[in-house]
């Protein structure tokens, strides 16, 4: 009696449908179409019921039948560089958790260098995998004339020579960097110097630019960068550097990490952090709180960067209509912390 009762539920097909599943469930199919793809206007019972009617029958969702259906294959494509990177995963984290949230999927490809017809092919390769749009986290100094998309493709890119072409949602760097210097020139610094990111960073760059620009209005000029990338061995090195260097008594640094090197070799070369040397940061990593002495740093939010650029994605994809090159400036915060101090 069972395997009859089995074969009446399964259908003529002889593969469980998605009246089955309703069935079983005590639900109505469209309830069980909203469950399949991932609808969060389900109540939590209703999903388990559901879940648990699927797994008893051994139903599969038709994902390309589904996405025929909606126009819609409910996967965001994904492009970074350097997924390793502290910045680029918390901003990748940031996507995962908005995609999930409304129902959609990511596939993710790693460009190691944007810049080169390894955009183009990493792509197309998303266009391939059946993408409703796309999100690039950072694409390093990659130009408009990498990024060839598919027609209609929604876009949003961050922290890149791209924004400014396409939709994007970006820290305001340019503000953190002018608060950083002005802090340590407040403290009564006659200079700043400054280890720069890698070259290849559009974020790097303009953080170097900034840096420059805000000493030059205060009437300054602009010490050579320490060039360094964005690791805290970079920071190391620079230390080791500037350390052997007596006038240098502010730095401030490309980010977190290679301040933390930074000051490492400051102690290890006599120079005492904040009493002879004041030192500054950037990003806001909470390892920053437990350094010593604790990190002066400018905060972004990584996190959400990234939940603005899926934001940014599904409004094209709702609309049908490109974003234009509309901009996301997302405010960034100074923190004080004890790693600076009066000249």
């Amino acid at each position: 009696m069972g395997g009859t009762q089995r074969s009446k539920r399964r259908g003529r097909s002889g593969a469980p449908s998605v009246s089955d599943v309703a069935r079983l469930a005590g639900v109505s199919t469209q309830t069980v179409s909203r469950v399949t793809a991932g609808a969060r206007n389900v109540r939590p019972d209703t999903r388990e019921k559901v879940l648990h009617a699927m797994e008893r029958l051994g139903y599969s969702p038709n994902r390309a039948a589904q996405a025929l259906r909606r126009g819609s294959f409910r996967t965001i494509g994904v492009v970074t560089q350097h997924i390793e990177r502290t910045g680029e995963a918390l901003t990748t984290e940031g996507v995962l958790a908005a995609a999930w949230e409304a129902g959609y999927t990511v596939t993710m490809v790693q460009v190691e260098r944007p810049a080169s017809e390894d955009m183009r092919t990493a792509v197309l390769h998303l266009a391939d995998q059946a993408v409703d749009g796309l999100v690039v986290v950072q694409a390093g100094r990659a130009g408009r004339e990498h990024l060839v998309l598919p027609a209609g493709l929604p876009v949003a890119v961050s922290d890149s020579a791209l924004v400014g072409y396409y939709p994007s949602a970006s820290a305001d760097q340019v503000r953190g960097v002018r608060a950083a210097v002005d802090h340590l020139l407040g403290l009564g610094h006659r200079t700043v110097h400054h280890v720069a990111g890698p070259e290849d960073s559009q974020s790097a760059l303009i953080r170097s630019a900034s840096w420059a620009a805000r000493l030059r209005e205060a009437g300054l000029t602009a010490p050579e960068p320490v060039q360094g990338d964005w690791t805290a061995a970079s920071g190391y090195a620079a230390g080791e550097r500037l350390a052997a260097e007596p006038e240098v008594t502010a730095v401030f640094c490309a980010n977190d990490e290679v301040a933390i090197g930074l000051i490492r070799a400051m102690h290890e070369h006599g120079r005492r952090v904040p009493q002879d040397v004041s030192v500054v940061g950037f990003d806001g990593l909470s390892l920053g709180e437990y350094s010593f002495p604790p990190l002066t740093t400018v905060r972004q939010d990584f996190r959400r960067a990234g939940s603005e650029m899926v934001g940014l994605v599904l409004e094209q994809v709702d609309s049908g209509v490109g974003g234009g090159a509309r901009q996301i400036l997302i405010p960034t915060e100074l923190v004080v912390r004890g790693s600076t101090a009066s000249a």
